[in-house]
């Protein structure tokens, strides 16, 4: 762990380049090797990635950031009021943006001492860091991790407002997702709060034109995951050979992402020595949204101990954000 401090921010790394590079690494070797061929979705955001994403929360197909904006709008006070939070963790933190909204409720009740945001990139979270730093004039402890391998890294002592926003919780399978909730409950103090955003089942039609706009940005995103292997481990894929598919799958309660080669051909992964055949047709999932239901959230946070005390959605029932305490 590398840990720097300038002034009252703080910064502990536990993922260097070189960490970052031998996981994906691992996760390409492993995804691209099985049958059928997957990806993580984690490896969608280099750079480019980021703002293909930050573009894609402002097309009009996709409902979730407005939404969800929506709800911490309308009832951040009464999370403020009801957490009386001092430190606000938040997973997947990025930029912080809309963090802001809960920082402001947290120093609008006079609670607020410190913010913790955790996320994978070391310079945007040392971006968000300095800037919230100099907004709120708070002492930050920055994390740069995995979520689902440094959630034991967190700041401890307060009363902490641990939020994981966006409907990131949908990325993991089950299996995956039972364990990191499981994780962070076990970390989560008497006095503690786990504020949680989560996309809810809706039509299909909505569901997948959200993740297949007509401009194609999200189309672009999909594909980024090629250029940041290409870039990172010397392969030769040419995106443009594989189409962007979204479909919602009825029986798991997710989207799916996946790359489909529109031909039969072999891209060499040099910085790995790996070679891969692709079928004309077949396709690599690149990434699972789960949608839930309340009563779904309910199950799966009661079954790690954590009860939800508050539900709340935005006017068009959405997306729901739920606050739950250790029970």
């Amino acid at each position: 762990m590398v840990t720097t401090d300038a002034s009252q921010v703080r910064v502990d790394v536990h993922l260097t380049p070189d960490t970052l590079a031998a996981a994906l690494a691992a996760d390409v070797r492993a995804g691209l090797g099985a049958a059928p061929k997957e990806l993580p979705p984690k490896w969608f955001y280099d750079d480019r990635g980021s703002e293909l994403f930050d573009a894609i929360t402002r097309l009009p197909e996709y409902y979730p950031t407005r939404a969800e904006r929506a709800v911490l709008m309308a009832r951040a006070g009464t999370i403020a009021a009801e957490t009386r939070a001092d430190t606000l963790v938040e997973l997947g933190s990025g930029t912080s943006e809309k963090t802001r909204l809960l920082l402001d409720a947290l120093t609008e009740a006079g609670s607020l001492r410190r913010f913790s945001p955790f996320d994978v990139s070391e310079a945007t979270l040392r971006g968000a860091a300095a800037a919230i730093s100099d907004e709120y004039g708070v002492t930050v402890h920055a994390v740069v991790g995995d979520f689902e391998r440094h959630l034991d890294r967190l700041p401890t002592g307060g009363r902490r407002l641990v939020a994981f926003l966006g409907g990131t919780i949908g990325n993991l399978a089950p299996p995956a997702r039972a364990a990191f909730l499981a994780e962070l409950a076990e970390g989560l103090g008497p006095d503690d709060a786990f504020l949680l955003g989560t996309d809810l089942v809706k039509d299909r039609d909505r569901l997948e034109a959200a993740y297949d706009d007509d401009a194609g940005v999200t189309a672009a995103f999909n594909r980024n995951v090629l250029h940041v292997i290409n870039d990172a481990l010397a392969a030769d894929f040419v995106p443009e050979r594989f189409d962007h598919v979204a479909r919602w799958d009825p029986d798991a309660a997710w989207i799916e992402m996946r790359l489909r080669s529109r031909e039969a051909h072999r891209v060499q992964i040099d910085g790995i020595g790996m070679t891969v055949g692709f079928g004309a047709g077949e396709e690599v999932r690149t990434e699972i949204s789960a949608k839930f239901t309340r009563p779904r959230v309910e199950q799966e946070l009661g079954a790690v101990g954590l009860t939800v005390r508050e539900w709340w959605t935005d006017p068009a029932g959405d997306f729901g954000v739920s606050l739950a305490t250790p029970s």
